[in-house]
């Protein structure tokens, strides 16, 4: 999905113009992928722009740093408040928000611990990462031949830049065949997530998700807000290891994460999920998710960061 340039992007605690946000070549992080990053978006509501989860997103940002050895040189009110800026200087009512915190110019080699540690925010405007279709009828879902890296080979538990090659790889795999997504395993066989998303499956009315720390998922805001949203609902939620056959026995499949939202799976491996079309649960979760970041349901306020 193309980029459409704002106005600013803020960079080491300074606006600059979009066409100025530059790096020399030999940045660290450009060679290794000794970065992190966060994906936020920012929601029209009826008294403007409302950043989601701001406050987690950034602590989240902040632990995948530590998690990599990189100090930054920002807290998380600092770093909040870089997304306010940003956002206010966009004048955009709606957006994605990228905030990027790498290791700069002036040391190369593996050895991160002598690098600058740099932070960029940007934010563009951006639909429904998998298509309003997606999002309306469900996708077509492959399980990929590329799986998940061991925990004991990377940190999983880190959004960093460099492990999402491996996302990519598989995404690819998907398009090429004809898919819109691609969902991987872990090397033992268990369901792990999508590309860029957390996997729920309904069965009986029951939702089951892969527990992350079992099968190294990043911890999604989403999906936190998905679970909380489905126990307000009325509905039961449990964590459990799923083979690539519970996929095929699911009554109803979703995705959830910041880019792709809540977006309901109608197909994986040209196998129905169900009747193939979104199912009531999916509906009603999705429904309700999106009165909350659209600050419609108030019972979610708190998760709401506005910005005027």
């Amino acid at each position: 999905m193309p980029i459409t340039p704002t106005n600013k992007i803020w960079m080491d605690g300074s606006l600059v113009d979009w066409e100025d946000a530059k790096i020399h070549v030999l940045t660290h992080s450009l060679h290794y992928g000794t970065g992190v990053f966060e994906g936020i978006r920012a929601y029209e509501t009826a008294t403007g722009p409302a950043v989601f989860r701001l406050h987690d997103h950034i602590e989240r940002l902040l632990r995948s740093a530590h998690i990599l050895s990189m100090a930054s040189p920002y807290g998380v009110v600092e770093l909040e408040e870089a997304v306010r800026e940003t956002l206010r200087a966009s004048g955009l009512s709606a957006c994605y928000i990228r905030p990027l915190i790498y290791l700069g110019y002036g040391e190369m080699g593996l050895n991160p611990l002598l690098s600058t540690v740099n932070v960029s925010v940007a934010l563009w405007p951006w639909g429904a990462y998998l298509g309003d279709e997606g999002i309306e009828q469900g996708i077509r879902l492959k399980v990929s031949s590329w799986v998940r890296p061991d925990p004991r080979s990377l940190p999983t538990a880190a959004k960093a830049t460099g492990m999402y090659i491996n996302s990519s790889l598989a995404k690819v795999e998907a398009l090429r065949g004809g898919y819109d997504e691609a969902l991987m395993m872990t090397t033992d066989g268990y369901c792990a997530e999508g590309t860029g998303e957390n996997l729920f499956i309904v069965r009986d009315g029951v939702l089951l998700t892969p527990p992350n720390s079992a099968v190294g998922a990043l911890e999604g805001i989403t999906a936190n807000s998905v679970i909380t949203i489905a126990h307000d609902l009325g509905y039961e939620v449990k964590e459990a290891l799923l083979r690539r056959a519970d996929l095929y026995l699911a009554d109803e499949m979703f995705l959830t994460g910041t880019a792709a939202e809540v977006v309901p799976v109608a197909e994986i491996d040209d196998r129905k999920v169900g009747t193939g079309k979104p199912g009531p649960i999916t509906q009603a979760i999705q429904k309700t998710y999106f009165g909350a970041v659209r600050g419609e349901d108030k019972r979610y306020e708190s998760w709401l960061d506005r910005v005027e």
